[in-house]
């Protein structure tokens, strides 16, 4: 029936409409740092099953193919891509970037632990190495605490954080680098500022120092950019908005039939 059609054609606005909101975020963050683009899958809704394949006939074979009518379409899930994006080169002591896997810990005033990939940090007024969010900056996890007559920041692949001090000829070592990784890291729950938390479904966050266990290095003066690709983002966009259409216009042709159904009583 006509109806049918009309709901069946809903889901699929619906689900494209998701899609669309998904394109325009990972093209809104096209210059945020070290962000991880989205991209929405789908899967059919249940079938009406009129004729089941194997279904004897009048004559008492079996049918070699059954009649389902399938009822439209939802959004199964939104997975991110943590592929590594660009490298962005500052020159800035404190913007580190981790080539290859894992996260930055950062410590909330919660007591909870969160992950990133973005390493455009600062120092506090009490000397820890916080993240540059706006309005609270999270210590890095474990702390480290740069010295207020320290001249210089220094960082190491392997993560080991030096200054360089008056009077002192060498390098004064003030921390270790820890990095987190995750069995599954499509499954950390998205909190804003680059932040992710550890789920049930990430697994719990595996802690290593940088250049072992397969954790990446450190790159001092570095930014990850994103790694949306704009012309992908905008050739999904578009063939996205003609699917939309081709579904109103399936919306369209449902309500000329009930029109020509009602009008059979005049």
């Amino acid at each position: 029936m006509s109806v049918q059609t009309l709901y069946t054609a809903a889901t699929g606005m619906q689900s494209l409409q998701t899609k669309l909101d998904v394109i325009s975020n990972n093209l809104a963050n096209v210059n945020t740092t070290a962000f991880k683009k989205d991209r929405a899958n789908f899967e059919d809704l249940f079938y009406d099953n009129r004729v089941l394949p194997g279904q004897l006939d009048s004559t008492s074979n079996p049918t070699p193919t059954g009649t389902a009518i399938g009822l439209g379409v939802r959004v199964s899930s939104t997975q991110t891509d943590f592929q590594q994006g660009a490298f962005r080169e500052t020159n800035r002591s404190l913007d580190w970037t981790i080539r290859g896997q894992g996260f930055f810990q950062v410590l909330d005033p919660s007591g909870q632990t969160f992950y990133t990939r973005a390493g455009n940090f600062s120092i506090n007024a009490n000397g820890e190495i916080v993240t540059g969010s706006a309005g609270i900056g999270r210590p890095l996890e474990p702390s480290i605490v740069i010295p207020p007559d320290a001249t210089a920041i220094e960082v190491s692949s392997d993560g080991i954080v030096s200054v360089q001090r008056p009077g002192l000829q060498t390098l004064e070592e003030v921390g270790q680098i820890q990095l987190a990784n995750f069995i599954n890291p499509e499954g950390l729950l998205k909190l804003g500022d680059n932040l992710y938390a550890e789920t049930n479904a990430s697994s719990a966050a595996i802690i290593s120092n940088p250049n072992l266990d397969g954790f990446g290095g450190i790159e001092k003066g570095f930014l990850e950019a994103s790694n949306v690709e704009p012309v992908q983002e905008l050739v999904d966009l578009i063939t996205t908005q003609r699917s939309f259409e081709l579904n109103s216009q399936t919306v369209q042709a449902g309500d000329q039939i009930l029109q020509l159904i009602t009008n059979l009583r005049r």
